[in-house]
């Protein structure tokens, strides 16, 4: 059995040499995959540490644009509404938040990780947010649920659990995939 925090380790390592290299066109992939679903509400999410960056992406979009705000241990998140410029505050584990606005209910989320493999599974911080949030929102209307990370985060395999959602697509500088 894989250990998760043996490979959380070590992807915070290889993701981290992946971002001193750049993401290419990256986002600009992020923003040809989004503009399919242009009107739709969408989640995108503040990068952090060495994560890659959505911001163009969901600059470009058309539709309203949330971030995640995690309001409690063990629960769903919930996404403020965001646009360039609106002022930010510090949030739970230190990613920003807008200090004001709307909540919107996502049809589309951009989704940061640490890990991903071919059959589009993920492998996330540990707070199980988004496994939470997809299952939810999945189980109220379709969801599409977009991985967004450096090609060098695909491993072999990521541990599961019954709890763990899939993706649906993952956008990497080398490309879309497709797990539908």
């Amino acid at each position: 059995m894989i250990d998760k925090s043996a490979l959380r380790k070590e992807m915070h390592a290889r993701r981290a040499v992946a971002h001193a290299a750049g993401q290419g066109q990256a986002a600009e992939l992020l923003a040809d995959v989004l503009a399919a679903h242009a009107v739709c509400p969408l989640s995108g999410y503040m990068p952090m540490r060495s994560e890659i960056d959505p911001l163009p992406a969901m600059a470009r979009h058309t539709g309203p644009v949330g971030v995640p705000v995690i309001e409690a241990k063990a629960t769903p998140l919930r996404f403020r509404e965001w646009s360039p410029g609106c002022v930010m505050v510090p949030g739970a584990f230190g990613a920003e938040i807008p200090a004001e606005g709307a909540w919107i209910v996502p049809e589309v989320l951009i989704v940061p990780l640490l890990a991903f493999d071919a059959r589009g599974f993920r492998l996330g911080y540990g707070g199980g947010f988004y496994d939470r949030t997809l299952e939810g929102l999945r189980a109220r209307h379709p969801v599409l649920a977009v991985g967004f990370a450096f090609a060098a985060q695909e491993v072999e395999e990521v541990p599961t659990e019954p709890t763990d959602q899939r993706l649906d697509l993952i956008v990497t500088e080398a490309g879309v995939r497709d797990f539908r």
